[in-house]
């Protein structure tokens, strides 16, 4: 009955929880600006982070190399696409 019981997903579940209140203190504790902005980005990366190692099995495959590359990759070209409209739009270049 033990193999049958995932652990790993609940436990995983448990730490989103987990970074989710404490991405949701830096409202309610009104810290300031930059503390704000950096516990949001460490709880992002790490969210996303176990997200993609836990649940959409990213390491689980003989492929990891390429798998790692690609979603590099797509991180790459969103950021692209999100700072490139801002730069055009916001800031007239």
């Amino acid at each position: 009955m033990a193999q049958l019981f995932p652990k790993e997903h609940v436990l995983g579940f448990i730490g989103s929880i987990i970074l989710t209140i404490a991405a949701l203190s830096v409202v309610q504790f009104d810290v300031s600006l930059t503390a704000g902005l950096v516990i949001l980005w460490v709880t992002a990366l790490a969210q996303a982070s176990l997200q993609l190692v836990l649940f959409m099995h990213i390491g689980e495959t003989d492929d990891k190399g390429s798998i790692y590359v690609i979603t590099l990759y797509s991180v790459v070209i969103g950021l692209v696409t999100v700072f490139g409209s801002l730069f055009a739009m916001i800031w007239g270049y």
